[in-house]
């Protein structure tokens, strides 16, 4: 069957398909996203506004009626910091709602760093051992660590690369050093408490990096391009990010968004990214993070994969009929 997933982000609202069968790896098949930036569609009471929520219906809309003209049997659409984190949040979700039909879940940062440890899970097996997964969205950042297929530990904090660049870093192109001490302050800061919780959860045994923040991160740093297809191994190492993360305070945006794996819209935050990155590298000790193409939106789906083989399993079968004949 065709399954679709609805991912509202602080930065974009991306809409995935994907072909999905009982026991067999997902596919994707078609991508359908918008650079909506609701965080930039914020009043200074920390609503979005109208503007900003008609956007978002639209889009939805647009979204929905995207899914059902490629035959998706099932959407599962869900929204993240910017709509959690808004004064108005629920507000927006009603008006989607009543204009698309469209229920988008809210999602908490602790359950959007388990899901996504989920999705990381799979992808890299029990083999793994211990995995610690590190995810920076546009609002927040996310880490989870664990043994299972659910994480031991999981935590949010609100630093994600937009927020952290509105703050610290917008109005000038390039930045003085003054404000990026200050961001680097605010980072070790508010980490702290986050870090002691992931470091009792024990040692990893892999360290991992989600989300299209830590993607560009590793292709600036060396990492192979998309191109080359989910399976070439990228990692990322904490001194090639921290010489990066320095270059990049001395370039202005439009210089950034000419580095390789940066686009445009992201070009301003990247370097926001990119300090979160290498100051929680550096609190946990972790010398290389490794880049899983599967985060947030693959664990949603896999999950929902999960109860179409419960609902489909005939759980009175005889064990040998699991089996296959010599």
């Amino acid at each position: 069957m065709r399954l679709s997933v609805l991912d509202v982000g602080s930065n974009t609202v991306h809409l995935l398909l994907l072909d999905v069968y009982p026991g067999a790896r997902p596919e994707p098949y078609a991508s359908h996203k918008t650079a909506l930036r609701l965080v930039d569609h914020q009043d200074e009471q920390g609503q979005i506004t109208d503007e900003g929520r008609d956007l978002l219906t639209a889009f939805v809309v647009e979204a929905r009626d995207f899914a059902v003209e490629h035959r998706a049997e099932d959407l599962l659409a869900f929204a993240t910091s910017a709509i959690r984190e808004a004064a108005n949040g629920a507000q927006v979700l009603e008006h989607v709602q009543s204009v698309s039909g469209v229920t988008l879940t809210e999602l908490s940062g602790d359950q959007e760093a388990a899901i996504t440890f989920s999705a990381v899970r799979r992808w890299f097996g029990w083999s793994a051992g211990r995995i610690l997964d590190l995810d920076i969205g546009g609002g927040s950042f996310e880490m989870a660590i664990g043994t299972n297929a659910l994480p031991t530990v999981a935590t949010s904090v609100p630093l994600g690369a937009g927020r952290l660049y509105r703050a610290y870093l917008a109005g000038d192109d390039v930045a003085p050093p003054a404000s990026f001490k200050a961001l680097r302050k605010h980072v070790r800061t508010t980490l702290r408490p986050a870090v002691d919780r992931i470091a009792a959860g024990g040692h990893p045994n892999l360290v991992v990096g989600t989300s299209k923040t830590f993607r560009s991160l590793a292709r600036i740093c060396g990492a192979a391009p998309s191109a080359r297809g989910p399976y070439v191994p990228r990692v990322m190492h904490r001194e090639d990010l921290r010489l990066w993360a320095r270059r990049m305070e001395a370039m202005s945006v439009a210089e950034r968004a000419d580095l390789p794996g940066v686009s445009e819209q992201r070009a301003a935050q990247v370097v926001a990214g990119a300090i979160v990155a290498e100051t929680a590298m550096d609190m946990l000790g972790i010398d290389t993070v490794q880049i899983s193409p599967w985060a947030l939106r693959e664990g949603l789906i896999l999950r929902r994969m999960d109860r179409l083989v419960r609902d489909t399993s005939n759980e009175t079968a005889d064990p040998k009929d699991l089996v296959s004949s010599p």
